[in-house]
Parts: C-alpha cells; sequence; structure tokens
C-alpha cells in the first residue's frame, strides 16, 4: 500500500477530501487483501473496501465510504465520503445470493449515496453507465439500470427494477416507484412522484406526475437542430394533446417518418418505449 504523502499536490475539484494526484491507500483505510484495486486509485481514511471489490483506474473513494458486495467500479469516477456502494438489496426475498453492483466510468456519487447489489428475481445487476451525476441522500435500489450522461439531484429515491435512459434527469426529492421507467432525454421536476413510466423527451412534475412538455432546453443543449425539436414537439402533441387513445397516438408518431430524417432516431426511440410500457405512460 502507498503511504499518504506528507505535501499533497492539487488534484480534481471533485475531491476535495483528498489533494493528491499520487496513487494511494490511506493507511487507515481497511482494503481486504483480496480487493482488486487499480495501482492509482485513492482510498481515504477510514474507507471499507470488502473483499469481492473491483476498482479501476483513476477512481477515488472519499473517507468512511463503504464498499462492499460483488461490485465493479470503472475508471476516473469520483465518490464522496459516507457513500455506501453495494451493499446487500433491501429486498426480504434476499437469500445471500452473490448479484451483483456494476458502474461505468467517469461517475460523481456525492456523499450519502446508497447503491444496493441486484437480486435473484431480476437479472442479478444493479447497473449505472458512464458520466452520471448522483448528488447527496440518493438512492438506487436492486436491480436498477442507469444509462449515460443523468442526473439525480438531492434526495432522488429510486425504488427496485427502475430504468433511467440516457441524459435523463430527475427534480430534488423525486420518487420513483418500482419498475417504472424514465425514457432518455426525459425531465421530472422538484418533488415529482413517478409511478408510471415517463416517455422520452418528455418534462412531467407533481404528485402524481403530470406531462408538461417536452424538455426543448436539454435538447438544444445537447445540439439537437430546431427541425428535430420540431418533430419531437409534434410527437408529444398526439400523446397528450389531440385526446388520442395511446394506440392511435402511436400510429400517427409512425407516420411521422421520413418528415426530418435525422428525427427518425427520435420516432423509433418513441415507439420501442410506448410499445413496452407495461404500467402506463404519464399522461
Amino acid at each position: 500500500m502507498a503511504s499518504w504523502p506528507a505535501k499533497p499536490k492539487s488534484c480534481a475539484p471533485c475531491a476535495a477530501w483528498c489533494e493528491v494526484a499520487a496513487p494511494l491507500i490511506h493507511p487507515k483505510a481497511l482494503v481486504d487483501p483480496a480487493a482488486q484495486i487499480d495501482s492509482s486509485v485513492s482510498v481515504g481514511p477510514f474507507a471499507v473496501v470488502g473483499p469481492h471489490v473491483r476498482i479501476g483506474r483513476g477512481t477515488q473513494i472519499g473517507p468512511h465510504c463503504v464498499i462492499d458486495g460483488h461490485t465493479t467500479i470503472g475508471e476516473d469516477n469520483c465518490i464522496f465520503q459516507f457513500a455506501s456502494i453495494g451493499a446487500a438489496p433491501q429486498d426480504k426475498k434476499y437469500a445471500g445470493e452473490p448479484t451483483r453492483l456494476e458502474i461505468g466510468n467517469g461517475n460523481t456519487v456525492r456523499e450519502f449515496v446508497t447503491i444496493n447489489t441486484g437480486t435473484a428475481q431480476d437479472e442479478g445487476v444493479t447497473r449505472l453507465g458512464d458520466d452520471n451525476w448522483i448528488m447527496a441522500y440518493v438512492h438506487i435500489a436492486h436491480d436498477c439500470r442507469i444509462g449515460c450522461h443523468t442526473i439525480l439531484a438531492n434526495a432522488v429515491q429510486l425504488a427496485g427494477h427502475v430504468h433511467l435512459g440516457d441524459w435523463a434527469f430527475l427534480g430534488g426529492l423525486t420518487g420513483v416507484h418500482q419498475f417504472v421507467r424514465v425514457g432518455a432525454h426525459a425531465m421530472a421536476a422538484f418533488q415529482t412522484r413517478l409511478t408510471q413510466d415517463l416517455p422520452p423527451f418528455v418534462t412531467a412534475g407533481g404528485n402524481p406526475a403530470e406531462a408538461q412538455s417536452i424538455n426543448a432546453e436539454g435538447l438544444r443543449r445537447r445540439g439537437y437542430s430546431a427541425e428535430r425539436i420540431t418533430l419531437i414537439k409534434q410527437m408529444y402533441r398526439l400523446l397528450y394533446r389531440k385526446g388520442l387513445t395511446l394506440e392511435a397516438a402511436s400510429q400517427q408518431i409512425d407516420a411521422l417518418r421520413g418528415e426530418v430524417a435525422e428525427a427518425d432516431a427520435d420516432i423509433a426511440l418513441m415507439q420501442t418505449f410506448l410499445s413496452t410500457a407495461a404500467r402506463g405512460i404519464v399522461r
């Protein structure tokens, strides 16, 4: 184990607890010898790392974190102090099966976040993609699937088996019911209660949630053209403003193919989501 440097150098701003760029494991950290940790990983004081943990290059683990279970963490993640990563799922059916947690690259996980492993009743894995921004007190329950580039604001609570698409944004104190899916580029406002699926591109708010608009500003920031956003607005109007059944709206959305060539992928994304909305959609 590397010793704690006497004269730390400047480090990434997301790691206020660790002002070093050199590889190190603090001497007061408890790291199981069986854990597979890249030599460039920083582990802060009083952190605990279990035997079935693997951590990739450049990841930083803050003080008092607990990383446990069959957990794989990729490269260049920043996990702040007091996070609990890879603990057993909060499911009374769980009987100690070797289920997993897989975290990708470049994620930021703030204070007091809890992320549990999966259960045998699903695929046995909880999974986070890349470049997600997980704020303080967020809970990600067993078997959740989080895409890439999502933002979960303070105290978002995800029940088991929740799926979040890429670029989804959930406002602070939002609660998501088990098995609910949130589509790519969708957005939930502060204190939203999601008990049904939220389609791609849609902004919702309220308790219970109601659709309000499309996430136009988020799409513009990601480089969507005006024509592409206009077509997405057409899909929204068909779903929410024309009084159509879900089946009829889906048929008319499909008829939009070819109007804006670059938006055909957006239509396909919406159609795939709607065709698999087992819980119904936010209306």
